[in-house]
């Protein structure tokens, strides 16, 4: 009879395995035990032979858990970070570490590479009981009932919300965008089928510094929702005890950003709406708008400017635009006042000056009455309307959008 003595001099501290007739798992603390038919009558088989092995107590209480991590971004290699350095840690709460990802060139698998890390291809087959709880970070893929159920803690989920504010994919964008003043990180248990419904097991609350843009915030919420993740891990069991589920009100969801939200409608945007919308999406995607047919990309945002046109006879509709030499700046009319852009993207990157030196100049030189189609920007939207209107210039060009 296997015991626990032969087990520790063999090296068989963390034995584990599943049932040889059953799907179950069967705890014992490193202890080798034979099974017999009764043990697996409830599974209605009669099997004809007993199989020795071992297993792990599932029960455990205490760290240092078998942790496997899915991931994909530099987010995500934040928590993986802080999880492969808590192997070595006086305060250890990772005994071993693998890591499953969805490619070969994400940040993640960069980094489970050089650092030695085993990495599994998607999807998991079975896995055997081999890890005792899932961390789950920018992952993307929704994961099964049956695969969240080898984990016998579960799988955690660090996101950069409060949920249930800001369910799904883009949630630092989302707090940029609609001007959240309080965000913060939180660690969920996954349940299948839907992304970020779980019970919550730990959160933390971030103040959004005032011009934060998206990357800033991602950052900042990778760093917390890492240390919040071990801070987690580190009291798993109570955690677990004391979980809460997600308030029904509140939820919002943060759908992945796209090129369709970068087209600026001036006649509708505020100066506030546009600087959001810069610092949420405009490293990734740039702003846009439709000048004489052609899309011009909005770049160097240079915040609100102060612009008076009264006495010059022109009339400041939405979309027009104003050279403002002393600050090199590309003044543009939004719904409420004036927003200034430092250069803009035609066939080349353009400064403000070089774009009304080039194709400005001249439409400026006569500014009384209403603004020529040169000294107008257009939305998006606006394309449509203006061929129906018969526009006798190179707006009926309008179609060809890149």
């Amino acid at each position: 009879m296997w015991n626990n003595v032969k087990a520790k001099v063999m090296g068989l501290k963390i034995l584990h395995g599943f049932c040889n007739y059953c799907t179950q798992r069967h705890a014992s603390v490193g202890v080798w035990v034979k099974r017999t038919p009764e043990k697996h009558r409830r599974c209605g088989q009669v099997p004809g032979k007993t199989r020795l092995f071992a297993t792990r107590n599932y029960l455990s209480t205490e760290p240092p858990w078998r942790v496997l991590f899915f991931g994909t971004d530099d987010f995500a290699v934040e928590s993986l970070k802080l999880l492969s350095a808590s192997r070595d840690s006086n305060d250890r709460v990772v005994e071993s570490l693998e890591v499953v990802t969805l490619s070969n060139d994400v940040p993640v698998k960069k980094f489970a590479d050089q650092n030695k890390l085993p990495v599994h291809v998607w999807p998991l087959g079975d896995l055997q009981g081999r890890f005792d709880v899932g961390v789950v970070v920018s992952f993307g893929c929704l994961l099964r009932e049956g695969l969240i159920n080898q984990f016998p803690c579960g799988i955690l989920n660090v996101h950069p919300s409060l949920l249930p504010r800001w369910r799904g994919p883009a949630p630092v964008f989302h707090t940029i965008l609609h001007g959240d003043t309080i965000t913060g990180v939180s660690v969920m248990q996954i349940r299948p089928k839907r992304f970020d419904v779980g019970p919550i097991l730990h959160q933390e609350i971030y103040q959004v510094p005032d011009n934060f843009t998206a990357d800033q915030l991602g950052a900042t919420l990778a760093t917390k929702g890492a240390q919040l993740l071990i801070d987690t891990l580190r009291t798993l069991p109570e955690r677990i005890t004391n979980r809460r589920e997600q308030a029904q009100d509140g939820a919002t969801l943060a759908p992945k950003i796209s090129t369709s939200m970068s087209w600026i409608v001036w006649e509708e945007q505020t100066c506030v709406q546009i600087d959001r919308l810069f610092r949420a999406i405009a490293s990734r995607i740039p702003l846009r708008t439709i000048w004489m047919g052609k899309t011009i990309k909005l770049l160097d945002f240079a915040g609100k400017c102060n612009i008076s046109l009264s006495g010059r006879g022109r009339i400041p509709v939405p979309g027009s635009m104003s050279y403002q030499k002393e600050s090199n700046t590309l003044a543009v009319c939004c719904k409420d006042g004036w927003v200034g852009f430092k250069a803009v993207m035609l066939k080349k990157r353009l400064s403000a000056a070089d774009f009304y030196n080039g194709y400005l100049h001249q439409s400026f030189q006569n500014r009384p009455g209403p603004p020529k189609q040169e000294c107008l920007f257009h939305s998006n939207r606006d394309r449509t309307e203006l061929h129906s209107a018969g526009e006798e210039n190179s707006l009926t060009q309008l179609h060809v959008v890149h």
